[in-house]
C-alpha cells in the first residue's frame, strides 16, 4: 500500500465498518420490529441480540485501530472476534429455532414482561397478574417458513462468514 494513501483506504478500516453497519441493521431490524411493529421478544429472542450488542462496539474499535495505524494483527485479531461473536449468535439461533419447532425443549422461564402495558394506574395491578411475555415456543411470524430466530441464523452465518473473509482480506 502507499505510504501517503487515506487511512481510510486501509482494509480493514472498511471492511470493519461495513461489518459493524450491517450488524446494526440486522439488530436495528429487530428493533424495528419490536417498537414499530409491536412484536414483543422472548427471553431467547433478547438473548440473541448480545453477540451484536457486543460485536458492533468491537467492529468499530477494529475500524479506529486501522485508522490509527495500529499493527495489522490487531485490525485482525479484533475482526476474527466479530466473526467468533456471530458464530456464537448464530448458533444461539439454531437453538431458539429448535424450540419453536419443538425438537428439544426450552427454558422452563422462557418469557419475557410484556411492554404493552395500560397507562391507566386502575387497571395496572390487574393487568400486572394476567398479561405474560411471549413464549419462547412459539414463532410470533413466519416469513418464508423462518421465524426471526431462523432468519438471525442466517444473517449471523453471512456476517460471520464475511469477518472471516475480512479477516483473509487485511492479511
Amino acid at each position: 500500500m502507499n505510504a501517503t494513501a487515506s487511512p481510510l483506504a486501509r482494509p480493514g478500516f472498511t471492511l470493519s465498518l461495513l461489518l459493524a453497519v450491517a450488524m446494526a441493521v440486522v439488530v436495528g431490524t429487530a428493533l424495528g420490529f419490536q417498537y414499530i411493529g409491536g412484536y414483543i421478544p422472548c427471553a431467547l429472542c433478547l438473548l440473541q441480540r448480545q453477540p451484536y450488542y457486543y460485536g458492533i462496539p468491537i467492529a468499530i474499535v477494529g475500524a479506529v485501530a486501522a485508522l490509527l495505524g495500529l499493527p495489522n494483527w490487531m485490525t485482525r485479531a479484533i475482526i476474527l472476534a466479530v466473526g467468533i461473536l456471530m458464530l456464537v449468535g448464530a448458533g444461539m439461533g439454531v437453538y431458539h429455532s429448535g424450540v419453536e419447532w419443538h425438537f428439544w425443549p426450552g427454558p422452563a422461564t422462557c418469557s419475557t414482561t410484556a411492554s404493552s402495558m395500560t397507562t391507566n394506574a386502575g387497571d395496572l395491578l390487574g393487568e400486572l397478574n394476567t398479561i405474560k411475555g411471549p413464549s419462547c415456543t412459539d414463532a410470533a411470524l413466519r416469513v418464508l417458513g423462518l421465524s426471526f430466530a431462523g432468519w438471525n441464523v442466517i444473517a449471523s452465518l453471512i456476517l460471520a462468514a464475511f469477518a472471516f473473509w475480512s479477516v483473509k482480506k487485511t492479511a
